[in-house]
């Protein structure tokens, strides 16, 4: 229950509500909708680790922020535009992509109004959900879809009765809190694996920071629990280095006393993003990305807590610097003439963007698993090209509503294969026709898509039990075409029970991309292993270069 500064809430309802103080709410519930960003991350249905929505989500809020944050503007509706704008072009995952529906929905109901009152806020919060269903072709319930509606629902319900927009804030609040705790009743995988669904409560706590702004509230304080120092992975916060997050720096030290973890949350908050801490047998680990002028500041405050053990420090800026030399380097794409057909795809490690370069694409876009591209990131990717017929490939579920919405704001020709995997992708490559018309081969890079099966194995990063699957976190993870199918002890069992699954003895080809904790040594020893099965199986290794995923695997 939130605490509210009746004074404070007594002088919000007597101000007209234009864009400035849009501006103010939306500044409200991206710090709040950060400060839970690993809360939302959290509630992944799988336990495998893609649990980024809400990376995603914050990712696309700051999009918006960026393209307001220096407006000056009191219109409402201009500001209202501009926060779409931003969304639409930073959109990124399911999650970033929908909650842009939401705010080009949300703009389309203030639409020529200079400030927000009750009924207008109304009729923003139902456009904003009519916008959101339109933009999915098979909508789901249980999901953000449906928080948007009981949002706009409850609202319309309370507009005889409420006084003001923030009354109708207030009811939008407490909708959005009672549906995202009921999408497990609407979408049974969620009430399997124990969680609620993860965009819903990002866009609860959105809604929520604006509310605690008016109230005057917190948004800095995280609410979420110390995680298990063994579960505590930051060797990969490397989704985006943001504005200040120059440096990455860790601490391990045991306290002097009793750890006030609110408290030591709020002084770190001052210092900088991507906030971790985890505990382990009386031990902390701060993890924390800070600009270079704060570089210090958390082992200086943390020297005066306790007994530092440990402390490592990464310049962020320049390992990202040496990443895209690195991958800049090692890849020729082809030559796109004007008039054929350049593909865009999307790939997750530079062992595949290798391949993918080789079957002839034209440029390919980072991203995959927790690290989702936005939409203007893959429209950068072909908009200077000599030519305006596009094919993108996202070779990721989570990606392809990003790359459909970088199609419908370009003025060229763009066709999305919706590959969900990389073998999907890759099986798509092999019909390419450069010359070809777009449409025509569109549609047969789609057909080939279903001639390949695609395996996953991975780590658990949590406890579950999913379609009779009882998976210990820490456990080998074996995934067929996105479905949870095995757990093990090791990759090698993994590997075997996903081919099992996978029927592979009526199979002609595995190909083995193996990911960038996994030796080549190691690899092909599995490879021999699988021979050993199945004798009549031609089976190739090549290096994907994929974090997460020990293998993504093509069978064919």
């Amino acid at each position: 229950m939130m605490a509210v500064d009746t004074a404070r809430v007594e002088k919000f309802r007597k101000m007209p509500i234009d864009g400035q103080s849009m501006k103010r709410l939306v500044e409200a519930s991206l710090m709040w909708l950060r400060t839970n960003q690993q809360i939302v991350n959290a509630m992944n249905v799988f336990p495998v680790p893609d649990g980024d929505t809400g990376t995603n989500m914050v990712l696309t809020l700051q999009s918006a922020w960026n393209e307001i944050k220096d407006m000056g503007t009191r219109n409402l509706s201009e500001m209202a535009a501009a926060v779409s704008k931003g969304a639409l072009m930073g959109a990124r995952g399911n999650s970033g992509v929908i909650m842009s529906q939401l705010w080009r929905g949300f703009s389309r109901g203030v639409h020529e109004k200079e400030t927000l009152d009750a009924a207008t806020l109304v009729k923003a919060f139902a456009d904003a959900r009519d916008t959101a269903y339109k933009g999915v072709v098979r909508p789901v319930e249980g999901t953000i879809l449906t928080v948007a509606k009981e949002i706009a629902l409850a609202t319309e319900a309370a507009l005889g009765s409420a006084k003001d927009a923030i009354e109708i804030l207030e009811v939008a609040v407490k909708a959005a809190d009672e549906a995202v705790q009921k999408t497990p009743e609407l979408l049974p995988v969620l009430k399997q694996a124990g969680v609620v669904d993860s965009g819903g409560k990002g866009l609860f706590f959105i809604l929520e920071g604006m509310l605690r702004h008016v109230y005057g509230e917190s948004l800095e304080t995280p609410t979420m629990s110390v995680q298990a120092l063994s579960a505590m992975e930051m060797q990969n916060a490397m989704e985006e280095v943001e504005e200040g997050q120059d440096y990455e720096v860790v601490v391990d030290f045991f306290p002097n006393g009793e750890l006030e973890l609110p408290k030591f949350y709020g002084r770190l908050e001052g210092m900088g993003t991507s906030i971790q801490v985890g505990e382990g047998e009386g031990m902390y680990r701060m993890h924390i990305h800070v600009p270079t002028e704060k570089r210090y500041e958390p082992i200086d405050y943390i020297m005066g807590l306790g007994t530092i053990t440990k402390v490592a420090m990464e310049n962020l800026l320049a390992q990202m610097d040496d990443i895209q030399k690195s991958k800049a380097s090692q890849i020729q794409f082809s030559a796109v003439e004007p008039g054929q057909i350049a593909v865009v795809v999307v790939s997750p490690g530079a062992g595949l963007s290798r391949i993918f370069a080789s079957l002839g694409v034209a440029a390919v876009v980072a991203g995959g698993q927790t690290m989702n591209p936005s939409t203007q990131d893959i429209l950068s990717s072909f908009e200077n090209m000599p030519t305006d017929k596009v094919i993108i490939l996202p070779n990721n579920k989570n990606i392809i509503m990003a790359a459909n919405q970088a199609k419908e704001v370009t003025v060229k020709q763009v066709a999305v294969v919706p590959s969900r995997t990389v073998p999907q992708g890759l099986s798509a490559m092999l019909s390419l026709q450069p010359d070809g018309e777009l449409d025509s081969v569109a549609e047969k890079m789609t057909k080939a898509m279903s001639a390949v099966k695609t395996g996953e194995i991975t780590v658990a990063t949590r406890s579950v039990e999913i379609d009779g699957v009882t998976v210990k976190e820490g456990q080998v993870i074996a995934l067929l075409d996105g479905r949870l199918v095995a757990s093990s002890d090791s990759v090698e069992h993994g590997v075997m029970e996903l081919l099992e699954k996978a029927d592979a003895g009526e199979c002609e080809l595995v190909t083995l991309f193996f990911g960038e904790n996994m030796t080549t040594a190691e690899a092909n020893r599995i490879k021999d292993v699988i021979g050993g099965k199945y004798s009549s199986l031609e089976i190739e290794v090549q290096e994907g270069g994929q974090p997460h995923y020990q293998f993504i695997i093509s069978i064919e």
